[in-house]
């Protein structure tokens, strides 16, 4: 017992020593938190942190996505091309999985896990998801013309309604009664939320949001149950070569967009023509959503991102009282409430495995 205790000290000074090393080189998230696993997992104070900044960050993050996009707008329309954002949030994502890729094969050197080159049979998968998310992606940009910033964090909830369903229907995975009554109260809080009593309208969010709200989360949904399966597959492969593939055919259907939808604004204005600061902080922001959504699986879990995505509705609304003058209805607070309480309950009420 003494020698283990001796050895898992050794390792976590060999960790720490090496990220505060003075010649600045540190180890990858990968290596890390594998030399954590090794050191007994997460545990202490140092999980304690970790888990505190992963949950902070992304939870600011999620929250301040709906509002940066909504302030990006000028005179209710988009003066810059949402299919090069799109690009650009691509662009980034891959050049940031390419740092850390890089970092990898320093600390550790380059394996057959973590090399680039592949076959084709394992990048032909990453085109199907890449070119969902790419759609989904901008369809966020247009659905703005019918909801607001609050409204928009509680429908984008209904995500987790299609991913269950395809999680049953692709992967056969059972879900539990506590998980299906919580898909009753999610659609019921993202209606009460939408509830207008000032208006002849039940709802304040037209049909046409509704339909963009629903294929968003149908794509989203199937997106992430494929690109799940994907991983999994081989869940030995560097999540940062997945990543890269995955980005690198998000690039190539967001250049095909641009050339389809925006060619001759970018040709005669540039292609970042009409952007802002906010512009940039709202591509930035999308870029390391994705990351700290990575950073949670791999340091946290299920239930710390359930409670980002919960805080991050009633943050927004908040800051939207103040930005937009959002005004926060009763109605509103109440469906907030309805859908933080469903989500936390599809979060705890995963089937036991069968011992």
């Amino acid at each position: 017992m003494e020698y283990r205790k001796v050895k898992d000290q050794e390792t976590y000074d060999v960790i720490f020593q090496d990220i505060e090393s003075p010649d600045g080189r540190s180890l990858s998230s990968t290596a890390a938190s594998s030399t954590l696993g090794d050191a007994g997992g997460l545990k202490g104070k140092h999980s304690w942190k970790q888990k505190s900044i992963v949950t902070v960050a992304l939870t600011l993050l999620t929250s301040s996505q709906a509002i940066l996009i909504v302030w990006s707008k000028r005179a209710g329309k988009y003066e810059y091309s949402v299919t090069t954002a799109n690009f650009s949030v691509e662009a980034l994502k891959c050049l940031l999985s390419l740092v850390a890729l890089y970092r990898t094969w320093n600390s550790q050197g380059v394996t057959e896990d973590n090399r680039l080159s592949t076959s084709l049979d394992e990048v032909s998968v990453y085109p199907i998801p890449a070119a969902l998310y790419m759609v989904k992606n901008l369809l966020q940009y247009y659905i703005f013309a019918y909801v607001d910033a609050p409204a928009y964090q509680i429908l984008k909830n209904l995500n987790i309604i299609s991913t269950g369903v395809l999680y049953r229907i692709i992967l056969k995975k059972k879900l539990s009664e506590i998980q299906w009554a919580a898909f009753i109260l999610l659609c019921a809080g993202c209606t009460t939320a939408q509830l207008n009593p000032s208006s002849d309208h039940v709802l304040q969010t037209p049909l046409q949001g509704w339909m963009m709200a629903i294929v968003m989360a149908l794509l989203s949904g199937f997106a992430g149950v494929y690109t799940e399966a994907i991983i999994k597959k081989r869940p030995s492969r560097n999540i940062n070569v997945q990543n890269f593939w995955l980005y690198i055919f998000g690039m190539i259907f967001n250049l095909v967009a641009i050339c389809v939808q925006d060619f001759d604004a970018v040709m005669n204005k540039g292609f970042f023509h009409g952007y802002s600061f906010i512009t940039f902080l709202m591509i930035l922001n999308h870029a390391l959503s994705g990351i700290a959504v990575s950073m949670v699986m791999k340091y946290a879990d299920n239930i710390v991102k359930v409670y980002s995505t919960s805080v991050a509705m009633l943050l927004t609304a908040i800051v939207s009282v103040f930005l937009f003058g959002f005004h926060l209805s009763l109605a509103f607070f109440l469906g907030s409430t309805v859908v933080s309480v469903s989500v936390y309950l599809h979060s705890v009420g995963k089937p036991q495995p069968q011992k």
